[in-house]
């Protein structure tokens, strides 16, 4: 004799058996997902890619578009030719570069910090009101502010000198907003007021305490400038006109301005171009650790 169970009233209705609940598509998902990522990262590495191999060509192969072909390999040539044209100008501009780019953005980052730290820890009249021009600096585009600064430099007498491009590369309303926000996540007002407490002045807290506590953000910004400062093309064609002040930026669209009448210079711009991504990389590379920490830390802020 067969006995049926009976669900007593009220109770919860069953879920199906496992076989009966519809399957998500996970695999479909996984499959999108990663055919997007692949897509971006070939649309990301691309060019690079194409400046790899069209670097080690020569004017012929690149007019006709054997720029992706692996015969051919001049590689040195093009090196030995970028560095005697010109008297080597162009590793005067690649010095250059990086005087505007590396003093510029390590000064930069420290006055960030510093005018961040000061927003956070400090309480002064119209503080919340400053902070708000400083933020209303970050809306109005650099190129914008580009014949103002000539202006400003021709009244100062600093047009066509490494003041007019290096000076304006100081000053990032950005920054200053981003090492506030450092500054609120990383630098506790406790350890402040101890340091006060052993007698440490505001100085020696800034440097020996806040400025520590708070370099993944130095870092971070740090690549920000530097990388704005490398890429930079309209202040230094706005305020220069001696070509051995020009960072490689405008150095190589000179060169490129040329190519119509001087096809030689093709392969010039190309393995100029090349180099110019180097310290980019490097710069990446090597404080990809601090700049990881603090993406996540201003994330979570």
């Amino acid at each position: 004799m067969t006995t049926t169970a009976t669900r007593p009233s009220g109770a919860p209705p069953r879920r199906p058996a496992r076989a009966d609940r519809p399957r998500r598509p996970w695999t479909l998902s996984k499959a999108a997902v990663n055919g997007t990522l692949v897509l971006a990262t070939v649309y990301t590495l691309w060019p690079l890619g194409w400046l790899l191999t069209a670097s080690a060509k020569n004017t012929a192969d690149l007019l006709g578009g054997n720029a992706l072909g692996a015969d051919n390999f001049r590689l040195g040539e093009n090196l030995h030719d970028l560095a005697t044209t010109g008297d080597g100008i162009y590793f005067r501009w690649y010095l250059n570069s990086l005087l505007y780019a590396g003093i510029g953005s390590l000064l930069c980052a420290l006055v960030c910090v510093a005018a961040g730290y000061a927003f956070h820890v400090y309480r002064f009249p119209g503080k919340e009101k400053l902070f708000g021009l400083v933020l209303l600096g970050v809306l109005v585009p650099t190129t914008a502010l580009a014949l103002p600064m000539y202006l400003l430099a021709s009244e100062l007498g600093i047009v066509n000198t490494f003041w007019a491009v290096f000076l304006p590369s100081l000053v990032n309303p950005f920054g200053v907003y981003l090492a506030r926000v450092f500054c609120a996540g990383y630098v506790p007002n406790e350890v402040l007021e101890a340091a006060r407490m052993d007698g440490a002045g505001e100085l020696r807290t800034f440097w020996s305490i806040g400025l520590r506590m708070v370099m993944p953000g130095f870092v971070t910004i740090l690549l920000f400038q530097f990388t704005a400062i490398w890429n930079n093309f309209f202040l230094p064609l706005v305020m220069l006109s001696d070509s051995r002040l020009f960072p490689v930026s405008l150095g190589l669209f000179s060169w490129n301005a040329q190519t119509k009448a001087f096809p030689e210079y093709y392969p010039l711009v190309i393995t100029g171009s090349l180099l110019a991504v180097v310290p980019l990389v490097l710069a990446f590379v090597l404080l990809q650790r601090h700049w990881k920490a603090g993406l996540t830390a201003g994330s979570v802020k």
